[in-house]
């Protein structure tokens, strides 16, 4: 790509590990889905952090929560209590299935915290022997050696060896596969109701009822890591509420703090004396500043007609990403709900990103041949329609090339 390489993307690859595959350029701006680098080129940004900015860049209510919050109180340990930390914690309770909440600093670590929590709960209330957690193949869960090994994806966990032992894996919308798998060990069933760095894979009619049914006879615990579904990308406050399951804990992260750190591990009362004093910590979890935030975007998700709009768009989007499915034979397929939508295509999707870049689109791609669209839920019809014009014109060229 003919792009300069500026001083600061030097020193980043002086001073900084090289453990993500950055595209050269560097960020310095952002307003609603735009931003812009330092070279004062303008992006359309339908990556959006990966799921974090629901309210789009520099939203004027975060900022201004922000600076109100900053200027009272930003951190306290958690042996006290905040008034923001509460609030936060009342706000999801009323608006999930959950009666507890626990807050951490991201989505690896609410994960982390809900593993723990299930084998804790397991091991007060059956023995030490139930301690297994059936989790995915092709999920996602986070960096930790926890969620590495809750993850089903061997090429990140290669050079990590020896993991964690206690899990299994079977494949994603295979019930006959969990039955297999199942013993008098297993404690919990860990997935997420749309596997997002999988590839945008949504779970089939029955598929997560049955799970809910299967847990229900054999005394275990349904998670629910919906870090990336969850805080309404798909049109509703949280994803499995398309499907009528509802789980006995939920992780969430990414865009509960529109940017800021934050994640949370929801449960069902009977979980909540597994958990107590001492048993589980964290010093930056749900800090004022934070939790002010996201309280904020909270309320906002769900009284602004962002959820509406999320389910209105995300068709508009799908609609137009089926156009040019019909258009081009090396398109798979098209999936997903709201604003969180994959194109499988069968060619890889790195060229695809790189020219959209070069045409001032932001995009993303997993699994390689997968690309995937997570643009802020405030993003409106002439923002997509100019991305599936570029698309159109990528996709012409690759098609005559």
């Amino acid at each position: 790509m003919p792009y300069d390489i500026s001083e600061t993307i030097k020193s980043a690859d002086t001073y900084m590990f090289r453990t993500y595959g950055r595209f050269p350029v560097t960020l310095v701006k952002g307003e609603g889905c735009k931003v812009w680098d330092d070279q004062g080129k303008e992006y359309l940004d339908f990556v959006g952090g990966i799921a974090v900015c629901a309210l789009g860049h520099s939203s004027p209510l975060v900022t201004r929560v922000l600076e109100e919050q900053s200027r009272k109180l930003v951190h306290v340990s958690n042996l006290y209590y905040t008034e923001p930390q509460v609030e936060l914690a009342r706000l999801l309770v009323e608006h999930s299935f959950a009666d507890r909440v626990f807050f951490c600093n991201s989505g690896a670590e609410a994960n982390e915290a809900a593993i723990k929590l299930a084998r804790r709960y397991a091991h007060e209330k059956f023995g030490h022997e139930k301690h297994i957690i059936i989790s995915m193949e092709n999920s996602f869960h986070g960096r930790t050696m926890a969620t590495l090994s809750a993850t089903g994806q061997g090429k990140i966990k290669t050079g990590f060896d020896p993991l964690l032992e206690g899990f299994k894996f079977v494949p994603f919308n295979d019930l006959e596969a969990l039955d297999r798998a199942w013993d008098e060990s297993v404690c919990a069933v860990m997935l997420e109701p749309i596997q997002g760095e999988g590839g945008v894979i949504c779970p089939e009619p029955g598929y997560l009822e049955g799970v809910r049914a299967k847990c229900n006879e054999r005394n275990c615990l349904l998670i629910f890591d919906e870090v990336q579904v969850g805080m309404g990308r798909t049109g509703k406050l949280f994803a499995h509420e398309h499907y009528g399951v509802t789980p006995d804990i939920m992780t969430l992260a990414k865009a509960l703090g529109n940017g800021l750190p934050i994640g949370a591990m929801l449960a069902i009362e009977k979980l909540a004396e597994a958990f107590g004093p001492g048993s589980h910590a964290t010093t930056f979890g749900g800090t004022p500043l934070v939790t002010a935030v996201s309280a904020a975007v909270l309320r906002s998700l769900l009284q602004d007609g962002h959820l509406d709009h999320c389910r209105e768009i995300g068709l508009f989007f799908k609609n137009g990403l089926e156009r040019l499915k019909e258009h081009y034979g090396f398109i798979k397929e098209v999936r997903g709900l709201g604003l969180i939508l994959g194109m499988e295509m069968d060619v890889p999707g790195a060229p695809v990103v790189e020219a959209c870049m070069k045409q001032g689109f932001l995009i993303n791609c997993t699994q390689e041949k997968i690309l995937r669209f997570l643009p802020p839920l405030i993003v409106g019809r002439e923002e997509i329609e100019l991305l599936i014009g570029a698309l159109d014109r990528i996709l012409g060229e690759m098609k005559t090339g």
